[in-house]
Parts: C-alpha cells; sequence; structure tokens
C-alpha cells in the first residue's frame, strides 16, 4: 500500500467513524474534553498500526480496545486521582429536550462499577454483542451478562430516583 493511499484510507475511515468512537469513549469517561483525549490518542495509535489492521478488518475493535486501555492507565496515574466532577456537555450538541435526559444517564453511568459501565457501553453505545465484548474485556461471556444485567438494574434504579434525591444521595 503507498502512502497516499494509506494516508486516504485512514483519513476516510477517520472521518466515517469519528463521531460513534468518540460517543462511546464519552460513555466510558463522562467527559466530552477526556473523550477528545482518548480518541486522538487511539487515532495515533491505529495510524501506527493501519496498514495490518486494516488488512484484518479490526479497526473499530482495536480503536476501543486502546480508548479503554488508555482510560485505564489515565486512571492509575496519580495525577488523575481527583474526584471527577459532574460530566460536560457536548460542545458540538445544540441544547434541547433531549440534553437533561443524556445528563442524567451520563451522570448515572458515573455512578455504575467500572466492569458494570464498560459491559453496558458496550453492548448498548457500541453495539456490540455479548461475545465481542467479552473478547474485547477478555472476560467470558456470561460474566459480561452479568455485569451488563446488573448495571442496567442499577441504571434504573439511579433513573428511577428523582435528581433531587439522587443529588443528596452522593
Amino acid at each position: 500500500m503507498r502512502q497516499a493511499e494509506r494516508d486516504a484510507a485512514f483519513s476516510e475511515y477517520v472521518a466515517s467513524r469519528q463521531e460513534r468512537l468518540r460517543r462511546v469513549a464519552y460513555a466510558m469517561c463522562g467527559s466530552w474534553h477526556q473523550a477528545e483525549d482518548l480518541l486522538q490518542t487511539a487515532f495515533t495509535k491505529l495510524y501506527v498500526a493501519w496498514p495490518r489492521l486494516s488488512r484484518a478488518g479490526v479497526e473499530d475493535a482495536y480503536v476501543r480496545r486502546i480508548i479503554l486501555n488508555a482510560l485505564l492507565d489515565e486512571r492509575r496515574r496519580p495525577s488523575s486521582r481527583e474526584l471527577p466532577g459532574l460530566p460536560d456537555r457536548d460542545p458540538a450538541a445544540p441544547p434541547g429536550p433531549g440534553v437533561e435526559v443524556r445528563d442524567e444517564l451520563v451522570q448515572a453511568l458515573q455512578q455504575l462499577p467500572p466492569m458494570q459501565r464498560r459491559t453496558v457501553v458496550l453492548r448498548h453505545v457500541a453495539d456490540l454483542s455479548v461475545e465481542q465484548v467479552a473478547h474485547e474485556l477478555g472476560i467470558s461471556v456470561g460474566t459480561v451478562k452479568s455485569h451488563t444485567s446488573r448495571g442496567l438494574a442499577r441504571l434504573q434504579e439511579l433513573l428511577a430516583t428523582p435528581a433531587q434525591n439522587r443529588r443528596q444521595e452522593d
């Protein structure tokens, strides 16, 4: 693959998948700024491995895995031990009636334990099958089902609680 063809194929991939992968990153971390950083890290690493990955057709899985690994690495650093605040709003999204609901959902997602949040996001935001999630996270299919079920049940509890009561619980 010549350099110009490689760059064109990579640019086309990024343009077509960027917004969806950005939403996946946001759902995992709860911050649009951090999601942008994670996605840039993932795209940089993807570019290096592009010839090998594009032939195999596993670009999306690679990017999601890099986003997850980068998030985990970032959270392990001492500088990231600050308590997260409320998730920020998507600067590109116009304010509208769905913004409050989306903010509540993201806030509730951030209250889930990390593995439950990851399985719920990969299953319902990234729209992966149970088997794909198990493969990406390196866990069994049964574990994915268990974490997803518990995560969805907890989300229902959190979202059923009026917002004012939820803030008082925190």
